[in-house]
């Protein structure tokens, strides 16, 4: 068993019960004692409410029945595994505009130690799906990312989430606005940023961008920076969709966050947050 190092932690994964992953939670949770993780957070997918699983591309996402299984089952390895390596029982759950009720009811009906509030949907886009990327063919790439930031200050205002996933994942595919709508862009992510840092919510640095074809992490620095000015508390994820993908890129992300002057992460137990101190490794 690899020794601890400092206190690491990996706040945001999935596993095989979603449909685009591989591993069992347990698998995640022993790779997780392997490498020497002080805390895993699980955090699979919500079941989607706004399309038809039948008719929409296959494996988006667990189906709602499954739902309570997965719970079950996390809280079980959390008994399981405890005194060897704290797990957290998380969701990712979509903020999708228009469903907010039912999302709502979703986050209220569990005991979740912490929710992550992710955009990937705008209506029925996933703009983080390699499998839709043609529907950028004849966009506006300006009018998109203002529906999508405006979709993340919405996510922040709702209550529902104590994290603020992969901030500006709508980069992943390498569509960015034109040097032209710069400073436009820059006041989106500004917008988006002040509803964070007014509900008093965490925000992720979600080392997986640095695997994607836009090549950085979520968010990028400069949204960092701003997000360390106004207060806004971080934590660290790796989003594996493999337990060998299991804190992959995490080494970067502690050391971007505490070149910033970072000095403490952001810890969640039954929704209650709690700052932990993030040390030089």
């Amino acid at each position: 068993m690899a020794k601890k190092r400092n206190y690491w932690i990996d706040y945001h994964t999935h596993h095989a019960r979603c449909g685009h992953a591989v591993g069992s939670l347990e698998e995640y949770v022993v790779r997780g004692i392997e490498i020497g993780l002080s805390e895993i957070g699980l955090s699979d997918h919500m079941p989607l409410l706004h399309v038809n699983r039948e008719t929409y591309y296959p494996d988006i996402t667990m189906p709602m029945d499954e739902l309570p299984r997965y719970v079950e089952e996390a809280f079980a390895l959390k008994e399981k595994y405890r005194g060897q390596i704290d797990v957290k029982v998380g969701l990712e759950g979509d903020f999708i505009e228009g469903w907010e009720a039912d999302i709502e009811k979703i986050i209220q009906a569990y005991p979740w130690d912490y929710v992550i509030g992710s955009v990937h949907f705008l209506g029925e886009w996933d703009v983080s799906d390699y499998r839709q990327v043609h529907n950028w063919d004849g966009q506006d790439v300006f009018a998109v990312y203002e529906r999508y930031y405006k979709a993340i200050g919405q996510a922040a205002k709702t209550g529902f989430y104590d994290i603020i996933g992969h901030f500006d994942v709508i980069k992943r595919f390498g569509h960015v606005p034109g040097m032209e709508r710069e400073a436009e862009t820059k006041a989106l992510e500004q917008a988006a940023l002040a509803a964070i840092a007014e509900s008093g919510i965490a925000m992720e640095l979600n080392a997986s961008g640095l695997s994607k074809p836009c090549a950085e992490m979520f968010p990028a620095n400069r949204i960092l920076e701003s997000a360390i000015q106004l207060g806004i508390p971080l934590t660290v994820g790796s989003d594996a969709h493999n337990p060998l993908k299991l804190s992959e890129h995490l080494d970067k992300a502690r050391a971007t966050l505490y070149g910033l002057g970072v000095r403490e992460l952001a810890t969640f137990t039954e929704r209650q947050r709690r700052m932990i101190p993030l040390e030089q490794d």
